[in-house]
């Protein structure tokens, strides 16, 4: 065949619809064979490896390409997810969907992803939207469910216990442990706090733990140094003013412990601009460990979540409820690791801390 007749060929395959029948016409194969072949069906294990290759290559060489609605009428499946989140471009949630991407496409599943932002109504909205268009599952991520879910469903960061739906949760006592053992080892013990805004799901745990690892270290929280963040912002801005706030009390400390890394970030912002170092003056302790913590200046200690592993560990116990292959389970626990970076040091002499008055 000449270089002409050959794209003349494929010109006329491109108009024309390659089915399964097609490429089984073409290599003298039932039609089952070569379903079972490309969907790699349990009935494929009986099929031989040669005739596997063979199908493969003529599917790959006619350009065929599956039929999904006929394959979802067949199968009364769509194999699409829905991702619900507070945020995208927030380091928080982008690095969650990024495991959760991951795992969905190794097994060849869709996602559709939409944003609240905190509003309820929004967020019912596109349930039913959702729901709607045929997902078989929903992951959430740091979004509060109200109510037991109509699919499988898993919660990045969810901590209300709702029937039918998985939590992926961090082990936030430990973690707070990590931290405050941190910071008693050196010598800290007037400690600053910056609580979590009320939206985040995180929140409430987080500060819960906190208390109570504190009471049985001995670290008093005082009320005076303690401030929750307002900001709804996800960039290191949120702790900027919230630690000016702080600073202008003229409340000694020594430490601040903030509830994740863009705050602690902009709380070092906030402590500089006041002529204060970090750490020779007061360290920072952060929470999530985000891709720019490393980089902060100076670069950030911080409680480490493993954040991609924790989407893709979402990603997996849905697939596993869709497809029936584990049964369900109320949470699962994801245990921190603790990272010391240059933001905290031991305890600065009284006078360190002269500036702020």
């Amino acid at each position: 065949m000449t270089p002409t007749q050959k794209k003349q060929t494929g010109a006329r395959r491109e108009n024309k619809k390659i089915t399964l029948k097609t490429v089984a016409k073409h290599l003298g194969l039932a039609a089952g064979t070569v379903s079972a072949t490309l969907n790699n069906s349990p009935a494929a294990r009986s099929i031989p490896e040669r005739t596997k290759q063979r199908i493969l290559a003529a599917a790959q060489e006619l350009n065929y390409r599956p039929d999904f609605f006929a394959r979802t009428l067949r199968m009364r499946r769509t194999f699409t997810v829905g991702v619900i989140a507070e945020e995208i471009g927030d380091a928080y949630g982008s690095q969650v969907i990024s495991g959760v991407e991951k795992y969905l496409t190794q097994k060849n599943y869709l996602f559709l992803t939409v944003v609240h932002r905190h509003d309820l109504k929004q967020l019912q909205k596109y349930w039913q939207m959702l729901v709607e268009r045929g997902v078989e599952g929903i992951i959430t991520v740091d979004t509060d469910m109200l109510e037991e879910a109509p699919l499988p469903t898993v919660a990045v960061a969810g901590h209300r216990p709702v029937a039918g739906v998985t939590n992926i949760v961090l082990d936030h006592k430990r973690a707070a442990k990590f931290a405050l053992e941190h910071l008693k080892s050196q010598g800290h013990e007037e400690i600053a706090f910056l609580k979590g805004q009320v939206f985040s799901s995180d929140s409430e745990d987080r500060w819960k733990a906190i208390t109570e690892v504190a009471a049985e270290l001995n670290i008093r929280i005082r009320p005076e140094l303690t401030l929750r963040i307002e900001s709804a912002a996800s960039t290191p801005e949120v702790g900027f003013p919230v630690t000016k706030e702080l600073l202008a009390r003229k409340q000694h400390f020594t430490a601040l412990f903030a509830y994740n890394d863009n705050s602690a970030i902009g709380a070092i912002w906030a402590l500089k601009e006041a002529g204060l170092r970090v750490p020779e003056d007061v360290s920072v302790v952060g929470f999530d460990d985000i891709p720019v913590a490393a980089f902060a200046n100076p670069a950030l200690t911080t409680v480490r979540q493993p954040l991609v592993r924790m989407g893709e560990i979402a990603a997996q116990t849905l697939v596993s409820q869709i497809e029936e292959r584990a049964e369900y389970v109320p949470e699962i626990a994801i245990e921190p690791e603790f990272v010391v970076r240059g933001s905290t040091g031991r305890v600065a002499r009284p006078q360190a801390m002269s500036s702020r008055s």
